[in-house]
This record gives C-alpha cells, sequence and structure tokens, in this order.
C-alpha cells in the first residue's frame, strides 16, 4: 500500500489532459465536385452552437455545408441535395463571395463519395463529389495533437486554477494539398497553426493578440 501511494503523484503527472473535450469546431472531411458549369465544395463540421470565439467550449451538432461556385451566370433558384434524399435545399447568394451557399444539419457524415443532384432554373445535373481524405490524411484528433504538444506555454497561461478554459477549432483544408488549421483560444489570446494533414508537421504560425 505505502509503494502504492507513493506511485500515485507519477501515476497523476504522466496522465495526459484530454484535450478533445475542449472542441467546439471540427471540419472533418471535404468533398469536391466540378464541372464546365461550376465547382462545389462539400463540408463536414461538428460545430458548438452558439458558435462564438470565447473560449468555452459548447455541445456540437453536424451541419453539412456546401458552396457552390458558378462558371457563369445561373438563372433562376438553385438547389442542392443528396440524391438518396437525405437533405437538401435552396442555396443563398453570397453576394460576397460570388457563390451560392447551403447548409443543414444531419446525424451522420458521407464517406468516400457523396451522390450529389445540383438544378439551377430549369437545368438538372447529377454530380459524385469525392472525399480529399486519403489513406495519409491524419485525423483532427492527430493534428489537435499538433498544437498542444507545442504550445504547452500557451495553455498553461489560459489555465485557470489549473484548469484549461480555452476551447479548439481543427478545420481540414484543401488547396494543391490537404491541410488542417488548428486553433486555440481564451477569449482574448489566440494561436493558430497550418499544420501537413500528412507528416502533422507545423507549416505555420500566428498568434494574437
Amino acid at each position: 500500500m505505502i509503494v502504492l501511494a507513493a506511485l500515485l503523484p507519477v501515476l497523476g503527472a504522466c496522465r495526459q489532459e484530454d484535450y478533445t473535450a475542449y472542441l467546439s469546431e471540427v471540419r472533418s472531411d471535404l468533398f469536391c465536385a466540378q464541372t464546365e458549369d461550376f465547382t462545389l465544395t462539400l463540408s463536414c463540421t461538428s460545430r458548438e452552437y452558439p458558435y462564438a470565439d470565447d473560449g468555452i467550449p459548447c455541445p456540437m451538432t453536424n451541419v453539412i455545408e456546401v458552396t457552390l461556385a458558378p462558371s457563369g451566370t445561373f438563372s433562376g433558384d438553385v438547389a442542392v441535395r443528396s440524391a438518396d434524399g437525405g437533405w437538401g435545399g435552396d442555396a443563398s447568394y453570397s453576394s460576397v463571395h460570388g457563390d451560392y451557399r447551403f447548409s443543414q444539419g444531419v446525424d451522420t457524415f458521407p464517406a468516400g463519395n457523396v451522390d450529389l443532384i445540383v438544378t439551377w432554373g430549369e437545368t438538372e445535373c447529377q454530380i459524385v463529389a469525392t472525399s480529399v481524405r486519403t489513406e495519409q490524411t491524419i485525423t483532427p484528433e492527430a493534428a489537435l495533437g499538433a498544437l498542444t504538444d507545442s504550445e504547452q506555454e500557451t495553455l498553461s497561461r489560459m489555465k485557470k486554477e489549473g484548469v484549461l478554459c480555452a476551447e479548439f477549432r481543427v478545420r481540414l483544408l484543401r488547396r494543391e494539398q490537404n491541410y488542417y488549421y488548428v486553433a486555440v483560444t481564451d477569449g482574448s489570446e489566440q494561436v493558430a497553426l497550418l499544420v501537413d494533414a500528412e507528416t502533422g508537421e507545423i507549416l505555420a504560425r500566428r498568434a494574437t493578440p
């Protein structure tokens, strides 16, 4: 019993904190498709509600978000839906970005490929959007680990009486290759990293203020 009691402080020090409990946004997958008429991106995001960078994580819901960028000008209403009828509806035009956007809460996310139907005016187009994830793409949890391992000093400043008062955001990005945007904020200070989505290497860091 004496030996076990002596080991307790050591075991407690070795126990790693579960930072996933502080997640307030996770974009885990992106699906892309392109035709002569438009480019489409579908993102799978678990996000807190209400959404705020206040350092306080809240329960998250699963949301499908579709961005439709037309090559030219669409006439009539624009709508997007899954071919199986599980979700879909009219997309709203964004005058700021010049594209159409649709979002809806879902119970589960697609994987691999997703069959979609896009309509504008009297035109209907059936397409298959493909996930950008590959076997080499690390998980959002691994990307989060890149930040928590490298920003221990930052996380220490965000603790009050030994309790972390912050929230994390992890977003899968696609440019020429896959990246992760990983950020932590306590409502006043924020640190954001750009992480290679295959190697977990930190490529850039930005701190504000």
